[in-house]
């Protein structure tokens, strides 16, 4: 039978290229359900194809235009608002949840779907950045597998396939150092939202190109890789890489060093995660080594800040990741809405760090109250 799936944030650039992997595979899968946030003539164009069994618009004030838009497909059921995002994971036929929602509001959703027994194939960072301890801990008593998405940490994934027990000496998370690596300070003062958008290597949504501008996106992903690993912060190296073919690599205790290398195309990790332990077939382009000249360089901290105060975050632990990435999804905006310079982003981040309530409680209520007040912070100082 065909595994039935649920993409949360179908109409993004995650959502999208899984679309892709599951017409190439329509004999192995079928979409149970497709979400979006606002994109609703989007959405309705690829229930159209798709003939989901449900969608769900998490926008209420779309309503109204999506079952318009869908008036003439009566099998597919139509729903509103965050509480029926949470719902329809939950539903018997789903086998697997793509999680490719953007920012907090994956966080919700993914915890009804572990509660739920289904397979996540996570792409939403920002949950186990905001609530990694609970995460884990929940994957653990409801018997969840949580695959990686991300291209960083599915590669990390598939060098420790096979490894059984074998403990990890180092992870090695390459970054491609984003559209100003080689900027001086005094050009970067100046960059506009414009300038981040121009990633050199990869096709993203708006907000986590711009996090792979100011490398916070690179720190999320270390607050990840430590929760999907359960290596601690000083095992955990970054380096970047301009040409994004390695996409990471792993350090065993012997010295032995195991990466994954390929072009930079998101449905390769997509189709990992959902397929696993197979491999299937993709089209597409094919790396060769021939013509590649593979560079690594340490991270400047100083020009890059956020990459720091993410590892600052990690290493104090409780809620402060939360309070950095609520912070920064405000900060991530203004600047992009030209209120903010790039390094302010990095500037209202750490302004909050300091001044939002610590709590060493891991629990949705202490993660949802310190996104409110981290928020309301960050958003003060731009006011």
């Amino acid at each position: 039978m065909k595994q039935q799936i649920c993409i949360l944030g179908s109409t993004g650039s995650i959502g999208t290229q899984a679309l892709d992997v599951i017409r190439q595979h329509a004999d192995r899968y079928e979409v149970y359900c497709l979400t979006a946030n606002n994109r609703v003539e989007q959405l309705a164009q690829q229930a159209r194809e798709f003939k989901p069994a449900a969608v769900v618009i998490a926008n209420e004030q779309h309503y109204q235009r999506l079952t318009e838009l869908l008036a003439d497909e009566p099998d597919i059921k139509v729903y509103a608002g965050r509480d029926a995002l949470c719902q329809i994971v939950e539903a018997d036929p789903i086998d697997m949840v793509l999680t490719a929602m953007v920012g907090f509001s994956g966080l919700e959703p993914t915890i009804h779907a572990i509660k739920a027994r289904k397979k996540i194939c996570l792409a939403n960072k920002e949950t186990l950045v905001v609530a990694g301890e609970l995460i884990t801990q929940l994957a653990t008593q409801y018997h969840v597998p949580i695959l990686p998405v991300d291209s960083e940490h599915s590669a990390i994934f598939q060098s420790i396939v096979g490894e059984g027990d074998n403990a990890i000496s180092k992870i090695l998370l390459t970054c491609s150092g984003g559209p100003f690596r080689l900027l001086t300070s005094e050009q970067m003062a100046t960059v506009s939202a414009a300038d981040a958008l121009r990633h050199p290597t990869w096709d993203m949504g708006a907000k986590i190109t711009i996090d792979s501008a100011t490398l916070m996106n690179k720190g999320f992903e270390v607050i990840e890789a430590r929760w999907l690993f359960g290596v601690p912060a000083e095992n955990i190296e970054v380096l970047i890489h301009p040409q994004s073919i390695v996409h990471s690599a792993v350090e065993f205790v012997d010295g032995s060093v195991k990466a994954q290398l390929g072009v930079p195309d998101m449905r390769l990790p997509i189709q990992y995660a959902f397929s696993f332990p197979e491999r299937l077939p993709l089209s597409g382009e094919r790396l060769s080594l021939f013509d590649k000249h593979l560079e690594f360089f340490h991270p400047d901290t100083e020009r890059f800040r956020c990459l720091a105060l993410a590892f600052e975050a990690l290493h104090q632990g409780g809620n402060m990741p939360c309070i950095v990435n609520a912070a920064n999804e405000i900060a991530n905006e203004a600047f992009r809405r030209q209120q903010c310079s790039f390094f302010d982003v990095a500037r209202i981040i750490e302004h909050t760090m300091q001044h939002a309530q610590f709590s060493r409680e891991t629990s949705l209520d202490v993660y949802l109250q310190t996104d409110a007040e981290a928020r309301s912070i960050a958003s003060e100082m731009i006011k």
